[in-house]
């Protein structure tokens, strides 16, 4: 079975992240699609809205209607930080029948070698690229199993975005 993960904090996840999830299903990429919640990103600050139980059961509430989008809580097993690499290992070891591919947003493609371990992700792994507005979304000749999708929808919808305008709706309620 052909299986994307699709890792990140999902604070909070959103219809950007479904149509993701849909468009590597739809497009007959993959069979399915795990998103990973992440419990604390490494490469991100701690700022948060939901505590990761919160995020964890947001996602099962959200994408309970798609049986092919499923959430994993994986990482809440493993040592944090959680790194991704450690993250495919362990659910490779785990359903050695399923092939697993990484789905990445333009915007980690851009600081992708800053990921521990980043090179064993390259050597093991495809990695499927949705584009994101105001990334570069250039992937590196030499890295020959990375495939940006370039013809898929942008969309100009982030999770950083809905904080701050519930931050933003929060601090106007209190005035």
């Amino acid at each position: 079975m052909r299986t994307g993960i699709f890792g990140g904090s999902f604070n909070p996840i959103h219809s950007g992240h479904i149509a993701i999830g849909e468009y590597f299903h739809r497009s007959g990429i993959l069979d399915e699609v795990w998103f990973v919640v992440s419990p604390q990103n490494p490469l991100k600050t701690s700022e948060v809205s939901l505590n990761a139980e919160e995020r964890l059961q947001a996602c099962r509430e959200v994408l309970k209607d798609y049986p092919y989008l499923t959430v994993s809580d994986i990482e809440f097993e493993l040592p944090r930080p959680s790194y991704m690499a450690q993250t495919l290992k362990s659910l490779q070891e785990r359903y050695p029948d399923r092939q697993f591919s990484l789905i990445i947003g333009g915007d980690n493609l851009a600081h992708f070698e800053r990921w521990k371990d980043y090179r064993q992700i390259l050597d093991n792994y495809d990695i499927l690229v949705y584009p994101r507005p105001g990334s570069p979304n250039i992937v590196p000749e030499n890295w020959k199993r990375v495939r940006l999708f370039e013809d898929a929808t942008l969309m100009d919808i982030s999770s950083t975005q809905i904080r701050e305008q519930q931050k933003l709706a929060r601090e106007q309620q209190a005035n």
